[in-house]
């Protein structure tokens, strides 16, 4: 059997903490991984639209890579004979605009398409979709600068496109809207304000797509607190280490746990996590927040449509407390990408050859 060659997209054309961000990531699925079936590629994006292709993802050999533009980057992927991209870019360039180049080329890839990563960014819109397919979510408003918000405290105001926290801030007095609204703006030039769900509990849920089925994933929790850690931040996820690079903060078995199957929770929020999967058109794999207030019920808070297959992401940990090893994780995306295609190729020729 040949080996599949994979080409792992990696870097910003954004910023260089999505740079960091993405390298922290892809890292750590490159050494995870059983190499064995797979030659394995790497490109690597900077915010000057340069594209390299460095052999590791050590900041000694991205430096020393040769960089490229994309005309002449795109000439030589195409040489590589790639069978599927693995995508690790973080920013809103890297989920949309270099998906839809690979959909140019032909070269599938793993994950969801541009279009469902483009409504899934914005939460607002993430958030209508599922609330009409009669998923609970929190009331909520859009602003733009120089809106007043109507929403009573206690009120939670993020921006309408961040991730990991940026700019969230939990109102609970009127006069503490101009310093959250004006921290919010630093991200988005939109904010959202919602009302703020009591606790509860926090969690996630992860579905997987295996041979055209969607299988739920045990939940995982976070540490959350109603008087001392209302809402999870920025540092509760991710940390500026004295070397300069990035490192995960809720992987400590504190900060977040794997939620024991036979809690209650468990079938209810997997079962809304579905109804979100399909509402959104999601392929391949799916990750939603949701909010459990005292009552026990599940409110969607966001969608983050992100699996780098290494041990510490999130999809990976709940595959992994589900029997479901990281290489059979990679292994069962791969099929179901390469699946897409062929159904895909054959939908093409079914309808050239009724013209």
């Amino acid at each position: 059997m040949s080996k599949l060659d994979i080409l792992y997209l990696t870097g910003s054309a954004e910023s260089d903490f999505y740079c960091n961000l993405s390298r922290l990531y892809a890292q750590d699925s490159l050494t995870a991984i059983e190499k064995s079936n797979y030659n394995i590629h790497i490109a690597y994006i900077t915010p000057d639209h340069q594209w390299r292709f460095p052999t590791s993802l050590s900041p000694e050999n991205i430096a020393a890579s040769k960089p490229m533009s994309l005309p002449d980057a795109m000439g030589l992927v195409i040489t590589k004979n790639i069978d599927v991209v693995l995508p690790q870019m973080f920013c809103i360039p890297g989920m949309t605009h270099f998906r839809a180049l690979f959909d140019l080329l032909n070269i599938p890839y793993i994950g969801n398409t541009p279009e469902v990563m483009a409504i899934t960014a914005n939460k607002a819109k993430a958030k209508a979709i599922v609330a009409s397919a009669g998923v609970k979510v929190p009331y909520g408003e859009v602003l733009r600068l120089g809106d007043i918000p109507t929403i009573k405290p206690p009120a939670v105001v993020k921006p309408v496109s961040s991730d990991n926290s940026l700019g969230v801030t939990l109102v609970k007095d009127i006069k503490e809207y101009d310093a959250a609204l004006k921290n919010a703006f630093e991200y988005a030039e939109e904010v959202i304000v919602e009302e703020y769900i009591e606790l509860g509990r926090e969690v996630r849920c992860g579905i997987i797509v295996k041979n055209g089925e969607l299988v739920s994933l045990p939940l995982e929790e976070y540490l959350v607190d109603s008087k001392t850690k209302p809402v999870r931040d920025y540092a509760d996820k991710l940390k500026l280490g004295n070397d300069g690079n990035l490192f995960l903060t809720a992987k400590d078995n504190i900060k977040a746990w794997i939620v024991d199957t036979n809690d209650p929770i468990t079938q209810k929020v997997q079962e809304v996590a579905k109804k979100c999967h399909q509402a959104l058109g999601c392929r391949h794999y799916s990750l939603f927040d949701f909010r459990i207030d005292p009552n026990g019920e599940p409110y969607f808070l966001e969608a983050g449509l992100y699996c780098s297959f290494a041990p510490k992401s999130v999809i990976s940990s709940m595959s992994k407390a589900a029997g479901i090893s990281l290489n059979e994780l990679l292994e069962i995306a791969i099929n179901a990408t390469l699946s897409n295609k062929k159904a895909f190729r054959t939908y093409a020729l079914y309808e050239s050859a009724m013209m």
